[in-house]
């Protein structure tokens, strides 16, 4: 299951583009999408790639085409060679008398390129064509579906017809990935279900337009969550509206959470800390398992490239003695801050064992210190031993 995300600069920009796919790819995103929307744009994609290879960033990079990719394609080779996969939408492919034409002209670049294709159907452009049509076949039936659900039809055979039609082009069976985005999450999870029993594609996944804040973060993992539980999807984009000014990495982060959270992948230590109650010091535990969390993220891109198998770390960061001391023992390294009126002492768990027991104003900074040493001992390279 892979992580994608996409720019939102302005991709004739060469340097502000290939830093923001550095960040993304720093934060994890295991493929970058930037859009090529026209002439600047496809010229400057090679640079883009070339500046990322001085970077050291070898994140695979997707072209995003919309309208006019026949023609970007082919009359611009440099950048057709340089992007790793072209995604198309063929509800914009071009007007009715065109479409198939256009949609022919990006297959055969694809296939001189060597490059696969997603075929991207999203439900704000969906193939009025095809649209009409099932709709005129649906009001002649005997019993007739809502609209609702003759669109959803249309997005699932928009899909399959457009995959259909680039292999009948030459495009092998295994350069083609499908997605369908929407962006109600009853509506996504009803056409990737749909989708996933029709074919063999990878599948990529999806809400589209999901949102700022709490409720794209929230709508996203509730449709993702059911269908990858399902085993759906090849491929996952969070499509966060980041606030102005915001970070366009939170996207990708959301994204590592979720599958991280049904156990399909590993990206970061997780660390357990419990609501706060009556019985918490609420403010202190507050700010240590803040502080913790925020310790742990600052220092993955250098743990990540040290330590392998650090992802799986379990820390514990616990308000009381009521659960404290055993979520401190499950997790790999733990500790339990003493809770209203109980004694000032706050035990530390290693690997299931008591180890020590911090007091003192400087609880924080000696757990923190406590943590790294572990990770270093456990993770960290073993020296080799020394010949007597």
């Amino acid at each position: 299951m892979v992580v994608q995300s996409m720019t939102n600069t302005d991709t004739a920009d060469v340097v502000k583009t290939a830093d923001q796919v550095a960040r993304l790819a720093e934060a994890g995103s295991e493929l970058v999408r930037v859009t090529v929307n026209n002439e600047d744009a496809a010229r400057a994609v090679p640079r883009i790639v070339e500046r990322l290879d001085a970077m050291g960033v070898r994140t695979p990079l997707i072209g995003d085409f919309h309208y006019n990719g026949h023609i970007l394609l082919t009359k611009y080779p440099e950048c057709a060679a340089a992007l790793a996969k072209y995604r198309i939408n063929p509800g914009n492919v071009g007007a009715r008398q065109y479409h198939d034409e256009n949609f022919r002209a990006i297959i055969e670049q694809a296939i001189i390129h060597d490059k696969p294709v997603r075929i991207g159907v999203n439900w704000g452009s969906l193939d009025q064509r095809l649209l009409t049509e099932m709709m005129d076949e649906n009001a002649k039936r005997p019993d007739p579906k809502d609209a609702k659900s003759v669109m959803l039809d249309a997005m699932v055979e928009s899909a399959l017809r457009s995959a259909a039609m680039a292999e009948r082009f030459g495009l092998a069976h295994d350069k083609i990935v499908i997605s369908a985005k929407l962006s109600q999450v009853n509506d996504l999870i009803r056409v990737y279900r749909t989708l996933a029993a029709a074919c063999d594609y990878p599948l990529h996944l999806g809400l589209t337009e999901a949102g700022m804040g709490m409720k794209g973060i929230v709508a996203s993992t509730a449709a993702l969550a059911i269908l990858l539980e399902e085993g759906i999807g090849d491929t996952i984009r969070v499509s966060l509206t980041p606030s102005p000014g915001g970070d366009r990495a939170e996207e990708v982060r959301v994204a590592q959470q979720i599958l991280q959270s049904l156990g399909l992948r590993k990206f970061a230590p997780e660390v357990t800390s419990c609501p706060g109650c009556g019985r918490t010091t609420s403010t202190f535990f507050q700010q240590m398992a803040e502080k913790v969390q925020n310790h742990i993220h600052q220092r993955m891109p250098e743990w990540r490239r040290r330590f392998p198998g650090v992802e799986e770390l379990k820390v514990a960061v616990m308000g009381c003695v009521v659960n404290g001391p055993g979520e401190s023992k499950h997790a790999d390294i733990g500790i339990s801050l003493p809770g209203t009126f109980e004694e000032p002492k706050a035990p530390v768990f290693i690997d299931g064992k008591l180890v020590t027991t911090l007091r003192g104003e400087g609880i924080v900074e000696e757990f923190i210190r406590i943590l790294d040493d572990y990770v270093q001992r456990r993770f960290g390279p073993v020296e080799a031993s020394r010949s007597g």
